[in-house]
Order: structure tokens, then sequence, then C-alpha cells
């Protein structure tokens, strides 16, 4: 608690501190000990007893006398009148539900209770699901799940959740719930505890089995090592981690005010940063600026910072203007230079969808000019529509996972023949300079520039833009990642499973021009600010990788073992 101000907004810091007070309950480090407790030995005892009464009367089929568990074989030490044991040892039940899913349906005589129904506050009955009294008798046979049992999940991505079954009700269960019952000298609410424990989710992650699908088997829940402690102390551990777990809740109950206000305020200030009177936006950028790196904590905030820099770049309030020669001219010229490039690949030119006033999202400073994105490019077009011939040796064939990142990545690509390759046409084949567009899936609308000389070719899922000799290839590119191109890639598309954008409204979207000396000074300027961008993602991720390592540090420091002086200084 001394740190606690260094360590709040650590990653996970609330999670990492519930699995720090339950690692303190089950080493017996959580509550005073008092020697007038009844030793855990006694329980074992007991437990003993009450599982051979229940072998006479019926109830279970067997019971083997534990085997004391040697010294060399115990984790960690434990209190004086603790007992370590086996988890199969203590309970009078340990089995799980059916291994072949019955039929099963809205309606029906019993619940039929599947992973997906385990939480941790209780047995959830939302879309839970019916088998007929037939079914169910055969399965509550070997598995009778009753009030106050454990379930545990031991199948799937759930894996390890556990819960206290709360149903007054019986009912039926899939085999990816494990039903653990315990003799009357166990809380359950102990038990639980110690099964949510890091200690024991650790030891069934060593057990656990499958690639696709973790699973724990009951063979390897039944040796796991359990501590027990005098009855009356569980009743002490299981009031102080219910205080100190209310403690928790308060405290992320803050954490996420702490940034949902943070959050308001970063959004508040680059609000600011849009207010259309030119005369206020430099104070504004300074004070956003200046004040950003005091309301982010998280390295995933800057993205809304990045996107602002964008979003000013394309409207024009990111540098003052100079009076430079209007872009009307340079479109001109750029007419030119891409009627040139049409007759000499024997081109159709696209033809541009007429511009209203309409049409504007924003106005634009005087010496601008809206265009659309065809009038900016030699060429927009596509990979090839058939799949190609694979090969061992040959040209580099990029998906769209091999540009998604910005950035191109030929590790791992496929490769195609050349002489596959020598019958594309140039302007279906990237070139230096050259800019690809991602068109097909969840990772549309993102724009990486071919900064390479070697030879390959794309998919039709990416396209392919060739920019004029006459704008800046660095604007291009800032138009290409802003705000208002993703907002009209995303009203473009087509298909849901697999949003498509397809070539003629990717060839029309609205783009506004500024003067070619403008347009480099802006990408001058957002290179500048996205340089600070990445300085101060970089802080955020050192702060939370330094914040982490100081709780850990912390939380292991306070699990090391503690003379008897020092542990009451820590009381």
């Amino acid at each position: 608690m001394k740190h606690y101000e260094k360590i709040a907004d650590a990653p996970a810091a609330i999670g990492c501190l519930r699995g720090f007070i339950l690692d303190l309950a089950v080493r017996g480090k959580l509550v005073s000990q008092d020697p007038n407790d009844e030793p855990a030995s006694t329980l074992l005892k007991q437990i003993a007893t009450e599982k051979a009464r229940l072998v006479k009367a019926g109830d279970i089929r067997k019971f083997v006398e534990p085997i004391s568990i040697p010294s060399e074989e115990h984790p960690f030490e434990l209190p004086r009148n603790w007992q370590w044991a086996r988890l199969g040892d203590l309970l009078t039940k340990l089995t799980d539900g059916t291994h072949h899913s019955p039929p099963n349906g809205p309606t029906g005589d019993f619940k039929y209770v599947t992973a997906k129904n385990i939480k941790n506050d209780g047995v959830l009955l939302d879309d839970i699901t019916y088998v007929s009294r037939e079914v169910h008798e055969e399965i509550f046979a070997r598995c009778n799940p009753e009030k106050g049992d454990i379930l545990y999940i031991k199948d799937g991505a759930t894996t390890g959740v556990v819960t206290v079954n709360d149903l007054d009700e019986p009912f039926s269960m899939l085999s990816s719930v494990a039903l653990l019952k315990l003799p009357t000298c166990l809380l359950n609410r102990l038990v639980l505890l110690f099964l949510r424990s890091p200690f024991f989710y650790d030891q069934m992650r060593g057990f656990m089995k499958g690639a696709a699908i973790t699973r724990v088997t009951l063979k390897r829940m039944g040796p796991a090592l359990f501590p027990i402690p005098p009855l009356a102390e569980q009743r002490r551990i299981v009031n102080k981690v219910d205080e100190l777990m209310g403690l928790c809740d308060r405290l992320e109950a803050a954490h996420i005010g702490r940034e949902a206000v943070r959050d308001r305020l970063a959004a508040a200030s680059l609000v600011r940063l849009n207010a259309t009177d030119p005369q206020t936006f430099q104070a504004d950028a300074h004070f956003t600026l200046g004040a950003l790196s005091a309301l982010t904590t998280r390295p995933d905030q800057i993205k809304a910072l990045r996107q602002t820099i964008l979003n000013l770049a394309v409207r024009g309030k990111l540098v003052p203007q100079a009076g430079d020669e209007p872009a009307s001219k340079l479109l001109k010229r750029i007419a030119e230079e891409i009627a040139a490039y049409a007759k000499a690949h024997r081109l159709g030119q696209s033809h541009a969808k007429l511009i209203v006033d309409d049409d504007l999202p924003f106005a634009t400073p005087n010496g601008w000019e809206w265009t659309r994105l065809c009038a900016l490019f030699k060429a927009i077009t596509d990979g090839d529509h058939q799949p190609p011939p694979k090969a061992d040796k040959g040209v580099a064939f990029l998906t769209i996972g091999n540009v998604t990142t910005g950035r191109l990545d030929f590790t791992g690509c496929r490769l195609v023949p050349k002489t596959y390759f020598k019958t594309l046409p140039p302007y279906r084949t990237p070139a230096k300079g050259d800019i690809l567009y991602t068109v097909v899936g969840a990772t549309y609308g993102r724009p990486a520039l071919v900064e390479t000389d070697r030879a390959f070719c794309v998919q039709r899922h990416i396209a392919i833009l060739k920019p004029v000799e006459a704008m800046s290839l660095r604007f291009l590119m800032v138009l290409l990642a802003s705000p208002l191109i993703y907002d009209q890639a995303t009203r473009s598309t087509t298909g849901t499973a697999q949003p498509t954008i397809a070539l003629r409204p990717l060839r029309n979207f609205l783009a506004p021009v500024p003067p070619l000396p403008e347009q480099h000074r802006i990408a001058a300027k957002v290179d500048e600010l996205m340089a600070l961008c990445d300085r101060l993602e970089a802080s955020l991720t050192a702060s939370a990788g330094t914040r982490r390592r100081l709780l850990d540090a912390l939380l292991a420091e306070a699990l090391t073992p503690a003379d008897a002086g020092e542990l009451e200084a820590a009381e």
C-alpha cells in the first residue's frame, strides 16, 4: 500500500492484487494463527471417518487411507497447525458430467449445465437448455450436483473458473464441468477461494492437455496439493478475503473512474483542435500537446492523437497557408500526367464523378481544391483476380496479411513463377513509390508505401495506387491514412462477413488538395508530430512495464518467508 500510487495504473494491477490476496490466504499469511484452534490434522481424521461412513452406507464406492505427503514435495512451508493434503483425499466425490452430449433443447424436464453456465458468482441460467427425465436420470446417477457443491470448469478457454452451486434443484452436467463434493468439516467457500488461487491454477496449468482446447483431467485434479487450515481459521480466512476483495472492488471502480475521466479530458482536448477559428487553433494545439502526457496513461490512447493529427492535416489546420500557387494549377498538370500514362499503357481513363457543394464534408482553406482520388493517381487497380500458380522459386506474391501493418512484410510469402509475373501489365505490378491499400476484410483501409525495388505482385484484396510525380508522395500517404478517407471507405464497403471496397467507389473518394509547397510542409509537420507520438507511446509503454515490474517485485517480496517480527510489523 505504501507504493500503491506507483503501481495502481500497472497493467492488470487489480487482478494481480486479487491473486496476491489469495496467494497469501493459501500460505497462511492472511490472518493470524490461534494456537487454541483445533489443528488441521484432526480435520483430516474427521474427513477419513466421514468417508468411511459414506462407504459403509453405500453413498460412495471406496475409501483409500491417504498417504502422508513427504516434506520434499511441499511447495512452501505452512503454519504449524496446518496440513498438506491431496485434493482427492479431501473430497467425498470428484467426478464430471456426461462425456456424450445428449439431446437437449429449449424445453425439457431438467436443466442441462455446461461450461458456459459456470460463472464466478454462481450458475448462470441465461440460454440454459434442458434434457429429458430419462437422460437426466442416467447422468445424475453418476454426477449428482447439489446446492453447496463446487463446480469447476476443466475444459476449454475458461478452464479454472470455479463456483459454488447455488441452485436448489437437481440438474445434469456436461463433462466440461467437474463436480467436487466436500465433507461437512470443510468450508466450501474456503475451498472455492483456494481453487481460485494462483497456486492451484499453476498446478492445473502444468497438467493442461490439448492444443486447440485446454483440458484438465480428473486424474490430474485428484493428486493436486492442497493446504488445509484449522476450521476456525478457515472462517477467518474467508471473512478476510471477502473484506479485501471488497477493497479491490472499490479500487477497481476508482481506477475505471480515473481512466474514464482521462479519456474524456483527452477527447475534449482533441475536439478543441477541430475548432474552426484559426485564431484559437495554435493555442488549443499548444495546450493539447502539452497536457496530453498528463492525460494519458495507456499507449492505446495515443491512437486518437494520431488520428487527430491526420484529420487536421487534410483540413488545412496543421500548418499556416503561405500564398502558394493554388492547387487548381497543380491539378491541370496532374491531369496531363495521368493522360500521358494512360496513353502509354493503353489504359482507359477513370471518369470522376461530378463534385457538388453538398458532397463536401468541410470547407478547405483558400488555394485548396476538392477532387477525386482517381485524379491524383495514374492508375488505381488491384492484383490478379485469378489464383496465381505456385512455385518453389520465383517472384513474391503478397496477400493482405503482408501489408496490414503499414509496411511490406515478405516473411513467409508465397512465390509465383517468373513467367507468370511477366504476363502482368506494369500497372498491375507494384513498383517503388507506389501505395498499396487493403480493400477486403477486417483490416480494410490501411495504406502501405512500397519502399523496395524488389519485384513482387499482390492478390486482388490489395489495391495498387500509382501516384503522379506532381504530388507529394508523403502527403498522399497522410491523405490515405486520414479519417476522411477511412470514413468514406467504411461507407462504401459491401458484405458483412468480409467487408469489401470496390475499385469504382475507391477511385471516387473525395480528396482535398493543397498547393504543392503546402503539401511538403504538411508532410514534414505530420512526421514531426508522429515522432512525438512515438516517443509518448514508448514512454507510456516503458512506464507501464516499470509499474508492472514494481508490482511483481513487491508481491514477490511479500510472499517470501519472514520471521515473526517482520510479520508483526507488517500487520
